[in-house]
């Protein structure tokens, strides 16, 4: 062990938080959490016969160490699966055992919104957190959050009555009507705020729905609001697991970089990520992401379909963004304090005359250039410098035009990897939602082509079923259940015979 890491270990603080292993090349090749930092990362350096193989293998690469000081295991919990997704590190992989990894299912929307886990997520319009490395880690987590904002788990078929959890102050009620679906859903977006690591800021906002509650002589409902203040903050002396707001911003090591490289005038708490997507000009779409304090705020996500669907990603950029830049959706939303555009030159250029136009040209606007994952500086409109001594302590180096500057950074820098993720978040995510329009339109069309069937059963095909192949797949039995006998054999007939001219 060398002097250097010999020193970070010694300054060790003996608090939760996120630790980070660095092998010679300066990569995070493993993302730990831990109660109490000091005892969990000097584990790895002490002697001992029960390591097995693969950790003994990750003890042999680490050159370095760094780490994220929280104030609480939970929050530290939350913490480690927002930086697996940002750095991938191999290690995280190599020492799960061949499990794969755990998240937390939230069905906000439906009429029965429950909490669980699951080890595969799905495209279902619920929303998912994770992944996260330990199971038990996540459960006892939600064991002492679901009694600060009680949830539903599952409902039985037929159940009529609350269950045993809703006496146990677990469960919202829904059943026999303690809890309105209204206020449920807002118990669960604070519940999720907390899990995106905005725990001071439910904090503030229930300390006001206390007073105000005071104030109206409301004292039952005041007392419950206190209750889960004081839950809030003892969030610190729960044991979750042994030896944003949610953070201190300023340990952020992607943010420092990102501050120092382009000599912010503050960190940036809210960035914004921006990306187009469309299949040679139809079904145009563009993605809104939202990363607070460097965490995915998934909440915060916005699509937007383009007014006219063309083949020109610049256009639709710039619409994208005099969209975002509207007064209704500032009021809304609030302002971004840095704009991430996913592509080079071309798209950021359309971005900020966007910006321009609307009146905010102090935003900072970058591009990220996906060939060689160069960061896209305009030297006259992106409203940054940059810092040549933190470029070079990066190893880092500019390629420079009559109007931009391209900055080269080592691909395993902090940097680069936080605007990897923003990049690659933005990008699912626009997909996600141009397949989803893709799928919609090739399914009316061909239904439409259907002689005898009508706009509510294409419709109702739709919703209970959705995409055409699986229509396609369904038999004749099957749909009679959904649009009735005489509309089956019609729609299957012409299906079969679609299907067998291979269309």
């Amino acid at each position: 062990m060398d002097s250097k890491l010999q020193r970070k270990l010694k300054e060790l603080p003996s608090s939760p938080g996120v630790y980070f292993h660095r092998d010679k090349n300066g990569e995070i090749i493993y993302v730990g959490k831990a109660a109490i930092l000091k005892n969990r990362v000097r584990q790895y350096f002490q002697k001992s016969k029960t390591k097995d193989s693969k950790t003994q293998a990750l003890i042999a690469e680490i050159t370095d160490v760094d780490w994220m000081v929280v104030d609480s295991e939970i929050e530290a919990l939350f913490l480690e699966a927002e930086m697996i997704r940002r750095y991938m590190p191999k290690y995280n992989i190599l020492l799960r055992d061949d499990k794969s990894m755990i998240y937390l299912r939230i069905d906000y929307d439906s009429q029965y919104p429950s909490v669980v886990t699951t080890r595969r997520p799905l495209d279902d319009k619920a929303k998912y957190f994770g992944p996260f490395l330990s199971a038990g880690s996540l459960r006892q987590a939600l064991k002492v959050l679901r009694k600060i904002f009680p949830y539903a788990t599952n409902k039985q078929q037929g159940q009529k009555r609350a269950s045993l959890y809703y006496h146990l102050g677990l469960d919202p009620g829904l059943e026999e009507g303690h809890t309105s679906l209204k206020d449920y859903r807002a118990n669960l977006r604070k519940l999720m705020a907390v899990i995106d690591g905005r725990k001071a800021t439910i904090v503030n906002q229930l300390k006001k729905d206390m007073e105000k509650a005071s104030k109206a002589q409301k004292y039952e409902e005041a007392a419950k609001y206190r209750n889960q203040i004081t839950a809030l903050e003892n969030l610190n002396k729960q044991v979750i697991f042994s030896d944003k707001e949610f953070q201190d911003i300023s340990k952020d090591h992607a943010l420092n970089e990102l501050v120092d490289l382009f000599q912010l005038s503050k960190h940036p708490k809210r960035i914004e990520g921006y990306d187009i997507s469309h299949m040679q000009g139809s079904d145009v779409v563009a993605s809104m992401v939202v990363f607070t304090n460097g965490v995915s705020d998934k909440r915060r996500y916005r699509k937007f379909k383009m007014k006219l669907d063309q083949n020109n990603d610049f256009y639709n950029m710039n619409e994208t963004l005099l969209r975002r830049l509207k007064e209704n959706n500032i009021n809304s939303w609030g302002k971004p304090d840095l704009v991430l555009i996913d592509g080079g030159k071309g798209q950021l250029d359309a971005a900020i005359r966007a910006r321009d136009e609307r009146g905010f040209r102090s935003i900072p606007f970058i591009g990220l250039a996906k060939r060689e994952e160069q960061l896209v500086i305009d030297k006259n409109r992106s409203n940054v410098s940059i810092n040549k001594d933190v470029l070079n302590s990066l190893g880092g180096f500019l390629t420079e035009s009559q109007q931009y500057i391209l900055v080269n950074l080592p691909h395993n820098t902090n940097l680069i990897k936080l605007c990897q993720r923003i990049r690659d978040e933005s990008h699912r995510f626009a997909v996600s939602y141009h397949s989803v329009l893709k799928t919609k339109r090739q399914t009316k069309s061909l239904l439409e082509e259907i002689p005898g069937i009508g706009s509510s059963t294409r419709q109702k095909l739709q919703r209970k079923i959705g995409s055409l192949s699986r229509i396609m797949l369904l038999s004749e039995a099957e749909l009679a259940k959904i649009v009735g006998t005489n509309k089956s054999r019609i729609i299957k007939t012409y299906l079969d015979a679609k299907n067998n001219q291979h269309f």
